[in-house]
């Protein structure tokens, strides 16, 4: 599905659970391989896959990885309609192979950060069986406007956590809050988390929260 192999970390006791995070704009999957191995449970595969490297108009054109062309970092800018929809069934198919090897698809967590987070929030919402959850960092709800008919109802119920730094100078807090107030009217269990003076970018406090939100929602079988 990518243009590099993705990290995998493997479970370090049976596995009964997936947990798959995609990078933001110009990183790889072994950008947040080592944050993930933290949160994560000794019964969860870890998957990071790298993004297919591409021309993107917000760079003038520069190649680097990215899940689709981004052509704005505007709320009602242009956007890769194409490019979103055909990332996410990339995404799809990954579930879909975790389901093959036997972990069903409610034990599988997605996430992501930036673009990445937009990625995963698309991908969750759109896919045809409940997922275990999504963690949804410093991001936003990509083609806004085609919900909520694009939503696949089976992921209605699906816990979210939205984390956004108050200062990130990329993607506005506003726009953090704007994904959380359309959340709020698709799905019945999404939360929005801000953190005091986070840039773009993680910290220890967003972290632990992650940790707590994959030992609830994926607890031990």
């Amino acid at each position: 599905m990518a243009s590099a192999t993705p990290v995998v970390i493997n479970a370090t006791t049976k596995q009964t659970a997936t947990l798959i995070f995609l990078h933001g704009l110009g990183d790889t999957g072994h950008g947040w391989a080592t944050a993930m191995t933290e949160i994560r449970q000794p019964y969860m595969k870890v998957i990071c896959p790298t993004a297919p490297t591409m021309p993107v108009t917000l760079n003038s054109g520069f190649r680097m990885p990215s899940w689709f062309d981004l052509k704005s970092l505007e709320a009602s800018g242009p956007e890769d309609e194409v490019g979103i929809r055909k990332a996410a069934e990339n995404i799809h198919a990954l579930i879909e192979t975790e389901e093959k090897n036997g972990i069903p698809s409610d034990r599988i967590l997605l996430g992501g950060f930036s673009q990445g987070g937009a990625l995963a929030l698309f991908s969750a919402l759109t896919f045809p069986k409940k997922l275990a959850g999504v963690m949804a960092l410093s991001c936003w709800l990509p083609l806004h406007k085609s919900f909520p008919s694009a939503l696949n109802s089976a992921n209605k119920d699906t816990p979210i956590v939205q984390c956004h730094g108050d200062c990130d100078p990329i993607v506005p807090y506003k726009w953090g809050q704007l994904t959380a107030s359309i959340l709020k009217t698709l799905v019945k269990n999404a939360e929005f988390k801000t953190y005091r003076g986070m840039m773009h970018s993680s910290s220890e406090e967003e972290l632990q929260d992650l940790k707590g939100f994959v030992e609830k929602v994926l607890p031990s079988k």
